[in-house]
């Protein structure tokens, strides 16, 4: 699998990393893993895949990374194409680096040496110099003789960044490298990430399953289903224009209504966010609460229209929410997501 050639210079004005009709299909399946993607990331971009488990954003990471065959479509970095149907460099020609979901650090390692890992090649000073580097830029300069085992589970995620961006990658793959992580340190760490590779310059591309953690770190994001990459945008544009009711379902907080149940023309569904629907005396719609709950800082009321259909509103206060109790309603419908039904 080896017929493209190393030697071909890169292209300066390219995309760092295109992706052209990847299909990536395993023996016995049904369908493809990953069917006609396409996406650009420029140098200096980050670039996240969002979606649920077996949607396939794995296995373009990995495909990617030169640990799977392609079936159909091509794979450049720089302009220079690293993979296509039948043929591709092995993983240690690409210039690509890849971070896992669990880190794999090395146990009997130190955290310095798990670093230096990647840069045997390089000469003693210069391996040792590029270490303290990293180190100092993850934060962890005093974290050189420890041990994956005597570090959390956050010092061991920022150990391993560096151990990926210590040879220079000019494309590094991040899969899930959040996952293993307590909500309050997730949290710290995506920031900080994003932080880390600004400073260092490198384009990456990260997996999630995460909304939250997609929008928080990517310049551009795209959203997986079954195989296919649906929408490849920024954050905002995936969240106010979605391109589907597919990537509006999954992107963003909010229920689906039928129009008609708000007072809309029929035929359409709508994806109600959060703010769309607020409680007004004088509104022109009206619901019975059905439930109430305290969930901090507000309190979540759900209400049920004559349709039979339901939603959630979010209040401050519970005064006039009693089960049973009627509301008005009324409808911001600026910016209102809807779809054929």
């Amino acid at each position: 699998m080896s017929e493209i050639s190393s030697a071909l210079p890169a292209d300066a004005r390219a995309p760092r990393l295109a992706l052209d009709g990847l299909r990536v299909a395993y023996p016995g399946r049904a369908r493809p893993a990953v069917d006609g993607v396409d996406l650009h990331l420029q140098a200096g971009e980050i670039g996240c895949l969002l979606g649920p488990s077996g949607c396939g954003k794995t296995t373009v990471l990995r495909a990617v990374a030169g640990f799977e065959p392609l079936q159909g479509g091509c794979v450049r970095v720089d302009g220079r194409e690293v993979a296509r149907a039948g043929a591709g460099l092995p993983p240690e020609a690409r210039r690509v680096g890849m971070m896992f979901q669990d880190y794999a650090l090395f146990p009997q390692l130190s955290a310095a040496d798990n670093i230096a890992f990647g840069l045997r090649a390089r000469p003693r000073a210069e391996r040792a110099a590029r270490v303290a580097q990293m180190l100092a830029l993850v934060g962890l300069p005093d974290c050189a003789d420890a041990y994956p085992h005597a570090l959390s589970g956050g010092q061991q995620q920022r150990i391993a960044l560096a151990r990926a961006l210590a040879p220079s990658p000019a494309l590094l793959l991040l899969d899930e490298p959040f996952s293993n992580l307590d909500t309050d340190t997730r949290s710290r760490l995506v920031e900080d990430t994003r932080r880390v590779l600004g400073e260092a310059g490198v384009t990456a591309l990260v997996v999630t399953h995460d909304q939250d953690e997609a929008f928080a770190i990517a310049d551009r994001v795209g959203v997986m289903q079954a195989g296919r990459l649906l929408q490849w945008d920024t954050p905002e544009a995936l969240y106010r224009r979605p391109a589907s009711a597919d990537v509006a379902g999954f992107v963003g907080r909010g229920e689906w209504l039928r129009s008609e149940t708000l007072g809309l023309a029929p035929g359409e569904r709508v994806r109600l966010r959060p703010g769309q629907l607020r409680i007004d005396p004088d509104g022109p719609l009206r619901a019975a609460v059905q439930s109430l709950r305290f969930v901090g800082p507000h309190f979540a009321a759900r209400v049920g229209f004559a349709s039979g259909e339901t939603v959630e509103l979010a209040c401050m206060q519970a005064e006039g929410l009693a089960p049973g109790e009627t509301l008005g309603l009324r409808l911001d419908a600026s910016g209102l997501l809807r779809f054929p039904a």
